[in-house]
Order: structure tokens, then sequence, then C-alpha cells
């Protein structure tokens, strides 16, 4: 592996807030190690296209507060054939860059890895998904920011369930993973939280809802995570719920992608400005095919592998929590 001098970055798969902080941590960092920087616009599909831009600190000025991603994203089919990523390569050698930080999920670190292995490119990751779902860290880019906009979104959605004494299905975003479901229903007092990882089942959902109305509760909140596996859909879920407990009016509200948006957390923000100088460093220092992450509030890396194969777990603390609380 040859000194590196250039580096390129770009973001990949799903955008969360703070990929753009990101963006900019790794521009600076080249900056005060006198390296240059390179953004690629659209993910792998740019980096087959030789989408550059030439980056450095005054042109990414005030993109720190800003949400999504100034470099854009894209899904390359392309890009999983050996054509597809032979041009890279070829795209990356043509522009001299030496190094390249990828920002993004399990997706675009699948890509990675395989491109890593067929022309030792030197890559390092950085965890941006609002899912958290990466393993490797306690936090990927973005999930603070989009359990604040999942709050508050139930907060308001409360007072209309109170005013109206309906029982609202909450869908918030998880289709493989319940940790947005977990800690924003723990956060907003959801009466019951319906997550991939735990199936209640519907009797127990029944029997949770019984007892809530007997408790003198007029309205209910139930976060439900998009890969809850109790019910087809939210939809389904909440028509049986109705069939069966005929005294609830049931409403649905599917957050969707507002969850994504928005202006990136205090938390988001410094913690993608902590991630994009450790992954600016480590190509600096030769190292590859690893992911830059949060572990006990330090910034350590992993293998991709690693953060691809392995699994974060579910708090079980929490889910003792929630029971708790919904009494």
């Amino acid at each position: 592996m040859r000194e590196v001098r250039k580096i390129a970055v770009m973001t990949s798969g799903g955008d969360s807030p703070g990929m753009n902080a990101a963006i900019r941590s790794v521009v600076r960092s080249c900056a005060y190690y006198g390296k240059e920087c390179v953004g690629v616009y659209r993910g792998y599909q740019g980096l087959i296209e030789g989408d550059f831009i030439s980056l450095n600190a005054r042109n990414i000025k005030n993109i720190i507060n800003k949400g999504g991603t100034i470099l854009k994203s894209a899904r390359s089919k392309e890009f999983r054939t050996e054509e597809g990523r032979k041009k890279a390569f070829d795209q990356l050698a043509a522009d001299d860059i030496d190094g390249l930080v990828v920002i993004g999920g399990d997706g675009s670190f699948t890509g990675a890895v395989v491109f890593n292995e067929e022309y030792n490119f030197p890559i390092v990751g950085i965890p941006g998904t609002i899912d958290n779902d990466i393993y490797g860290t306690s936090h990927t880019i973005g999930y603070d920011t989009a359990l604040n906009t999942a709050v508050e979104a139930i907060d308001k959605i409360r007072d209309t369930a109170s005013s109206h004494n309906r029982l609202f299905f909450v869908e918030v975003m998880g289709r493989d993973a319940g940790f947005i479901a977990l800690n924003a229903g723990v956060g907003a007092g959801a009466e019951e939280i319906l997550i991939p990882e735990l199936n209640l089942g519907l009797d127990r959902l029944l029997e949770s809802l019984k007892k809530s109305r007997d408790a003198g509760k007029s309205s209910s909140i139930v976060v439900v995570a998009e890969g809850d596996k109790i019910g087809k859909n939210v939809f389904e879920l909440a028509d049986y719920v109705e069939e069966n407990l005929p005294e609830y009016e049931v409403r649905v509200s599917v957050l969707g992608h507002m969850q994504r948006g928005g202006s990136p957390s205090c938390f988001d923000r410094v913690l993608a400005s902590r991630l994009g100088v450790k992954a600016v460093e480590l190509l600096i220092e030769r190292q590859t095919n690893l992911m830059v992450g949060l572990i006990n509030n330090e910034v350590g890396s992993t293998s991709l592998e690693k953060a691809i194969k392995g699994q974060n777990i579910i708090n079980k603390e929490l889910l003792k929590v929630s029971d708790i609380m919904s009494t």
C-alpha cells in the first residue's frame, strides 16, 4: 500500500442526518494533514462514471447543520458486477486516488468489502444509517436525530389521540431492527412497542390493550417498527385490533421518510466529526477494510466484515423498562 496523498469520500445507500457533517470532517481532516480530497457524487454509480469534484475546507462550509447529503446517494446495480467494479477502479486510478471513505450502511459496506478483496484498494467505512443496525458502534450517524424526530411526532399524535379517545398505531422505520421503535416508544411513553426482534403475538397485544382500557386509559399509542412480524403490515394489524376490540377507535400514522430528514442533532454532528477524523487517520496510517465506530464513548475500529456479519443486540433492560412503564 503506497503513501496516501489523495482521499475520496462518498455517501451511499439511504441518506441520514449527519452525513454532511461527516463529509465536512473528512475534508477538513485531509486539509489538516496536507492531503487532497475528492468528493464522489451519487455513491458507487458516480464512482463508476468518474463523477468527482475537488473538495476543500472552503467549499464545504455551512453544511454541518444540513440534513441529507450534498454528494447525493444512489443505488448501483452496475457496481454489483465485475465489469462495473473494474470501471470504478479504473476511474480511481486515473485520478490518482489512494484511499476511499464510504459513508453508509451494511449494503454500502458489502460493496466496499468486495471491492477491497478484488483490488486491494484502501477503504474505511463510516456508519451512516438511522436504523442503528451496524455492528461495531453503539451509535450510527443519523440515529439520534431520527429518534428525536420520531419522539416529537409521537408527542403530537398523542395530543390528537387524547382529544378523541383514540388508539393510534404509529409506524417508525426499522425493517430489520427495532432500535428506533423501542427507544422512541419508551421516550414518548407508548403503551405498547412492537419490534422485529421480539414477536409478542396478537393475543399479547390484545391483552395489553384491554388492560390499558380497564386501567382507565381512554387513549393509547402503539409504536410499531416497520419490520414487526405480528401482522403483514400496520394497517392489517390495526384492522385486527378494531375487529376484536370494537370499543377502540383505531387510527394509523406512518412516519416514513420524514425520519431521514431534518437538521442533525448536536450528538450526530459531534459523532460525525469524530468518525470522519478517525477514518482519514486510518487511511494515512495505511490501514484498510475497517469501519470506524463509537464503542464505550471512544472512537475505535472494527473490520468491515464484522460490521456486516455482526448483529447489534436489543437492550433487554430497556425492554423491561418498557413493560414497567406501560402498566
